[in-house]
């Protein structure tokens, strides 16, 4: 049914108070050196993916979109419908926009050169998380897309990039990003020039500016965990736990804890509100389980351009050098205080207040 005139006064109204995702970046290229316009393709091509990921996630309970592919993928995780579809159209949307020459996705076990026939800039790379939290798919739980940007470095072929070319330190990246699908979704990323957040209008189908300029409270009062784990947890880490949640009302102690078990959600609310986000090592996983370059870089780029922080207990996660792909982390990310908070506990450093 077309709007009343009334309901397209109004909308016409309110679209004058926004920026498109695209007219934002065009402004952006006079700015910033690196904000070419093959730069700026690249963002319209990963913003089109995700809303068709999006237009998919809302019609999950009515096509066949729920449950498991039947398959592991290559982090020895079962493969959901959802984590296949959203990479295959990520994948899709990057290869015929031209401005990508290299893919590593995390529901794939090698990296994805993609040959651009000689057509568009082919100099950046694109690491993602397709769909993260895939699991809460089935019951409406929000989950999202990670992503981050690198240019190919001097010396690699644009149309024969090898993976080598992909392993830089978090530090390189040029943008990163995160889209969370929930009861609305957002588009939220940074080039290193601050955090901005776009809500997608689904009535126009476009993405507008509605976070301008996000920064994230040096302290919150919520914490992010999966407690079930805590007899497997550093010590350190345990005392940090029990820390935050004694009684305590000059620093605002005890904190609530608040675990949803989607990456893009925990930290998403968190960036918005305060707070900080833990996914440590354990006995059984030393390495930690979060992946280093298609979640704990791009998320760390956008926690410290907002004023945030992010460690793995010792050591800034920007600055890791990156030495597979899939590569494995542990992740304190957040608030800054919190997470200097933590690293003071994992150290053995840490002064109680």
């Amino acid at each position: 049914m077309a709007p009343t005139t009334n309901e397209q006064t109004i909308l016409e109204h309110d679209l004058k108070d926004f920026k498109t995702l695209e007219q934002y970046i065009i402004e952006q290229q006079d700015r910033f050196p690196h904000s070419t316009g093959a730069f700026s393709r690249l963002l319209r091509d990963i913003s089109l993916a995700a809303k068709i990921v999006n237009r998919d996630m809302r019609r999950a309970g009515l096509v066949d979109v729920h449950g498991t592919t039947g398959e592991t993928n290559v982090q020895g995780e079962v493969q959901q419908k959802m984590d296949a579809l959203a990479h295959k159209e990520f994948v899709l949307a990057l290869r015929r926009g031209g401005e990508c020459c290299l893919i590593g996705s995390e529901e794939h076990a090698e990296a994805i050169p993609l040959s651009t026939n000689g057509e568009g800039d082919g100099k950046y790379i694109v690491l993602l998380d397709p769909l993260d939290g895939s699991s809460n798919i089935d019951v409406n739980v929000s989950v999202g897309t990670i992503f981050s940007i690198y240019r190919l470095p001097d010396g690699h072929d644009k149309d024969k990039p090898k993976v080598e070319a992909a392993l830089q330190p978090g530090t390189e990246q040029v943008a990163a990003g995160y889209v969370v699908y929930g009861s609305s979704t957002m588009l939220v990323y940074t080039t290193g020039a601050g955090v901005n957040g776009f809500t997608l209008d689904p009535s126009i189908g476009e993405f507008l500016l509605s976070h301008p300029n996000i920064r994230t409270p040096a302290r919150g009062r919520v914490f992010s965990i999966n407690s079930g784990y805590y007899h497997s947890f550093a010590d350190g880490l345990c005392a940090y736990l029990d820390w935050l949640q004694e009684e305590d009302a000059d620093s605002g102690r005890p904190c609530k804890m608040r675990y949803i078990g989607s990456f893009v959600s925990d930290f998403h609310r968190n960036l918005l509100k305060g707070g900080i986000y833990m996914y440590p090592a354990t006995q059984s996983s030393p390495e930690g389980k979060l992946r280093l370059m298609y979640e704990a870089n791009p998320m760390a780029f956008i926690a410290e351009q907002a004023g945030g922080a992010a460690t793995d207990g010792h050591t800034r996660i920007l600055e890791k050098t990156p030495e597979k792909l899939h590569q494995r982390t542990p992740l304190f990310i957040g608030s800054r205080e919190m997470v200097e908070q933590a690293e003071a506990f994992l150290q053995g450093t840490a002064v109680s207040e």
